[in-house]
């Protein structure tokens, strides 16, 4: 697991201002109104049930999944929000990070079956992009989930965007085998967004009876019908969506529904995949080939790439150091900005810099003078050093090099110092400095970490002022 290094930056998106949405829910038939809002950075995607008491609130996440049944159903905090997917597929397909949706019953609307009503909406309001970075996960092996009960093959493959496929097969001569495609997220709105939701007609009747699809509509549901059908089941259905002119075509659709693709359930099967797996709550790129997916499947699967992504995020930053390469700074470069000497210069050479970052290498050896006093017999390289070391890491970075005036840095503030590893005699620490804020008025705030190979050491947030030095 790796964070995605693409070459422009990547930041988190909300939307522009409210949007209300109003219909009503599939399964309980109830008139709902939403009202999305824009949301701060690393906030994520939140249902609030406003209309029960305390208005809780429900995060769009994999952990609060309680139901598969025909929809996906979160609950958190004594409230419960259903039907979730085409509204969450809508967000990705827009690239929407962090939002609030204020809902005041405990089901998203169906509208037509699909996302784009969703989309329409978030496009027409338009998308905000945000100061916070927004780090994708790459994988770097298969991630794989199968149910051999009901046939399901899932895989998730490294890759270096986001790219699924899709295979559906229900054994019904209406629907055929169907495949769906989709290379790019982006593509997702004008291909996906609009494939609705579909049902067969020998279901109908069993889930109306288990108090399901109360809001259910021809205007908003493919229905196929792949078994014989008499004209008494026909009439029991047209009561059931309340229409008089309820027929069966010769392609198999109730009603004479016009597809919108020729293989638009296999797409709307993509569209599931798309919302259930936004709920894994780390953006991340990998393809995603699905075999028979549903929404039990999707969330297994989906907890399954949470659980790899939460067990390794924490190595996408180990840096990769290459002790052949030519360094961006060697050892006097560096005497030539810093004013450390020995035997207070913790720094070797850099390997690595950009205007947010730098990488830095400390090579400890048994000849430092601290290990005559510090434990004697047992070399550990005492804490403060290594966040010395970083501190000088730090400044090679934050120090204007365009100019002869010289610099020092100086502690303000050093915060979540944890020394998790102890270093000795013969390890090589990797440094690394990143800027968690522009530097203003010369105060600099960076969050610090060192490894030696892939394992973290040390960790901290410094915060340090740059002042210029008087002229000799």
């Amino acid at each position: 697991m790796q964070r995605m290094n693409d070459s422009e930056p990547c930041f988190q998106h909300t939307i522009k201002e409210e949007i209300s949405i109003t219909g009503t829910g599939i399964h309980t038939g109830k008139t709902v109104t939403m009202k999305l809002k824009p949301a701060g950075s690393n906030t994520g995607i939140n249902f609030q049930r406003v209309d029960l008491p305390g208005q809780p609130v429900v995060k769009a996440d994999v952990d609060n999944v309680i139901e598969t049944n025909r929809s996906t159903t979160i609950e958190a905090n004594g409230a419960r929000v259903s039907t979730i997917e085409h509204l969450m597929a809508s967000l990705v397909g827009m690239e929407i990070d962090n939002l609030l949706i204020e809902i005041n019953a405990e089901e998203v609307p169906i509208l037509d079956g699909s996302a784009q009503p969703f989309v329409e909406a978030l496009e027409k309001v338009g998308v905000q992009q945000q100061n916070s970075p927004k780090i994708y996960y790459s994988l770097d092996q298969n991630i794989t989930f199968s149910d051999e009960v009901n046939k399901v093959e899932m895989v998730a493959l490294p890759y270096n965007s986001y790219r699924i496929n899709t295979l559906i097969d229900f054994n019904s001569q209406v629907l055929g085998t169907q495949h769906a495609a989709l290379k790019n997220i982006k593509d997702f709105n004008k291909q996906v967004a609009s494939c609705r939701t579909f049902c067969f007609f020998h279901e109908l009747e069993f889930l109306y009876s288990n108090n399901l699809i109360k809001g259910g509509d021809i205007n908003n549901a493919i229905v196929v019908v792949d078994k014989p059908v008499t004209d008494e089941q026909v009439q029991r259905i047209s009561k059931v969506f309340n229409k008089h002119d309820v027929q069966v075509s010769e392609q198999g659709i109730l009603n004479n529904l016009q597809l919108r693709f020729p293989n638009e359930p296999a797409r709307h099967k993509l569209l599931d995949v798309v919302g259930d797996l936004a709920l894994v709550g780390y953006p991340f790129k990998a393809h995603i080939i699905a075999n028979r997916p549903g929404h039990a499947s999707n969330i297994k699967f989906a907890k399954k790439i949470k659980e790899h992504i939460k067990k390794n995020k924490g190595k996408h930053d180990v840096p990769k150091y290459n002790p052949s390469q030519v360094p961006f700074l060697d050892i006097h470069a560096i005497e030539r900005i810093l004013p450390h000497r020995y035997p207070f210069l913790m720094v070797d050479k850099v390997v690595e810099m950009t205007d947010k970052y730098v990488i830095a290498i400390k090579n400890v050896t048994y000849n430092e003078p601290y290990f005559v006093g510090h434990f004697p017999g047992n070399c550990v390289m005492p804490g403060v050093l290594q966040v010395e070391a970083l501190a000088q890491a730090g400044g090679l970075l934050a120090i204007p090099r365009d100019t002869e005036d010289k610099y020092d840095t100086y502690f303000l503030k050093i915060e979540n110092c944890k020394f998790k590893h102890k270093v000795v005699p013969g390890d090589t620490l990797i440094l690394k400095m990143e800027l968690l804020s522009p530097i203003r008025r010369g105060i600099c705030e960076m969050k610090g970490t060192i490894f030696i190979g892939n394992t973290l050491v040390t960790e901290a947030v410094l915060v340090a002022q740059i002042v210029k030095r008087p002229k000799e």
